[in-house]
């Protein structure tokens, strides 16, 4: 127990009031709880897409908290500053939150809690992003692991704490701190005209992910191991968005694939490995955490990369008019729902750093700014693991070929027509909502017709090919 002072629960991406051990510790502490979330320059930061979605999260949080009898607190600045202002209006004793791992958050939250400890506070850090903490999972000569399948190996036998409930009263102080007006963020201002078209799309708040977790275990689980690489097909949990933000814990989904390994649902054990994939990212980005900004294999610092955003084939690989039908469908479905499917991610991320020769980092920066499911971590490791330039890559003379993928991965070309128009003589309306959702000022049409290829299939790998002979190391 406390001092009986209020405890800050300084809320960051663990939006969320059930299996929140920060939350959890801070009411068991005594005394009042002070929820409140800081748009700090790292929010500021945030690309249009997960600062828009962001503020969705915020909004449903907000109304959650309300209905336990607290509120949300949104103030906007340096946290330190903040944090300690809320301290004199409150008389706190205390700050709680839950850890963070990428670098930029570990330097913010190294500086929060040294300046909060100066000032005689408790200031505490709390597991609940991850199933495990980076550091303690270690190969057998004490290092950290640089290949996933070991990693997998060394974890999926490990305990993990079942969740907890969410707490049916939070005690609120007896006078509540001046909050920020979320509307007067405007955290979807760069959104524009593209969220209206978003919005359907997205399954917001805690309540909304665990159903669809519900719904996932109850039936497509099952089929999971063959259906998560059909992008026509409903065959993921679609969580991502959720877990990106924390409105539903890693825990929580962890255990629900247990029971449904236990019960003999067959996906499910690869469902655990995709979650662990993400555990990998992260355990990653501690250990080595150039990996977030640059080339984890450091050699390919040398390669040849274009690096010229504004080159013509990197526009139309953003506008989705390369030419190369699975590679524009994907990035079609992006704009309209804030996410891709992850087999499309894989062909979009090969087709521009091998195909077109582009650095992998104007891929990443470029889902940051679309993705409402955009994570620091794994969007890093993603494109280098497919850039060939990361830690247990793809090796980097593997070039997928977006055409034979299509054949594969959408035989019947269901995912193609749901997003392209051009190309077909009655196109979906999921088709034509792209053009709704992208800037005006890329003057684009149902009516243009669907381009030539900018590198052809057969091309590209040649060049990509012939690149990687004459790389020099």
């Amino acid at each position: 127990m406390g001092d009986g002072k209020a405890t800050i629960l300084w809320l960051r991406r663990d939006l969320r009031l059930s299996d929140h051990p920060a939350l959890m510790a801070a009411i068991a502490r005594g005394g009042p709880v002070v929820p409140v979330f800081i748009l700090d320059p790292l929010g500021e930061e945030l690309g249009a897409a997960p600062k828009w979605r962001l503020g969705l999260s915020l909004a449903d949080l907000g109304k959650r908290l309300e209905a336990a009898g607290s509120r949300l607190i949104l103030r906007r600045g340096d946290p330190l500053q903040v944090l300690s202002d809320l301290v004199a209006e409150t008389g706190a004793g205390a700050v709680y939150w839950s850890r963070a791992y990428d670098p930029d958050s570990i330097a913010r939250d190294t500086g929060v809690k040294a300046g909060l400890k100066a000032d005689g506070l408790e200031a505490v850090s709390h597991v609940g992003h991850l199933l495990f903490e980076p550091w303690s999972v270690e190969t057998k000569t004490g290092g950290f692991y640089k290949v996933y399948t070991p990693f997998w190996t060394a974890v999926r036998e490990r305990g993990v704490p079942a969740p907890e409930t969410a707490p049916a009263r939070i005690p609120a102080p007896e006078a509540w701190p001046v909050s920020d007006a979320l509307e007067g963020w405007r955290l979807g201002r760069a959104m524009n005209r593209g969220a209206n078209v978003c919005l359907p799309w997205q399954r917001v708040g805690e309540e909304a992910a665990q159903g669809r977790l519900g719904a996932f275990m109850g039936a497509a689980i099952a089929g999971y191991g063959e259906q998560r690489d059909m992008p026509g097909v409903e065959g993921t949990s679609g969580l991502s968005e959720n877990l990106a933000l924390g409105e539903i814990s890693v825990r929580r989904c962890w255990h629900a694939g247990l029971r449904a390994m236990d019960e003999g649902k067959a996906g499910a054990e690869t469902w655990l490995k995709e979650l662990v994939w993400r555990e990998f990212a992260y355990h990653l980005a501690w250990h080595t955490p150039r990996i977030v900004s640059d080339n984890w294999r450091e050699e390919w610092a040398a390669f040849p990369w274009n690096e010229d955003e504004d080159h013509p084939h990197v526009i139309a690989w953003k506008q989705g008019r390369t030419g190369i039908p699975f590679v524009d469908a994907a990035m079609r479905e992006m704009y309209v729902t804030g996410r891709m499917h992850n087999r499309a991610r894989m062909i979009v991320a090969s087709y521009l750093t091998k195909h077109l020769l582009c650095h992998w980092r104007i891929g990443q920066a470029w889902f940051e700014d679309c993705l409402t499911d955009w994570d620091p971590a794994s969007n890093a490791m993603g494109w280098q693991w497919c850039a060939g330039s990361g830690p247990d890559a793809t090796p980097y003379f593997r070039v997928f070929n977006p055409e034979t993928q299509a054949a594969k991965f959408d035989p019947e070309g269901v995912y193609r027509r749901r997003w392209i128009a051009e190309a077909y003589r009655q196109p979906s309306e999921t088709a034509l909502s792209y053009f709704d959702a992208i800037p005006r000022s890329w003057g684009l049409s149902a009516r243009d017709d669907y381009p030539d290829p900018v590198v052809g299939v057969t091309e590209g790998r040649a060049r990509a090919l012939d690149a990687y002979e004459r790389r020099g190391f």
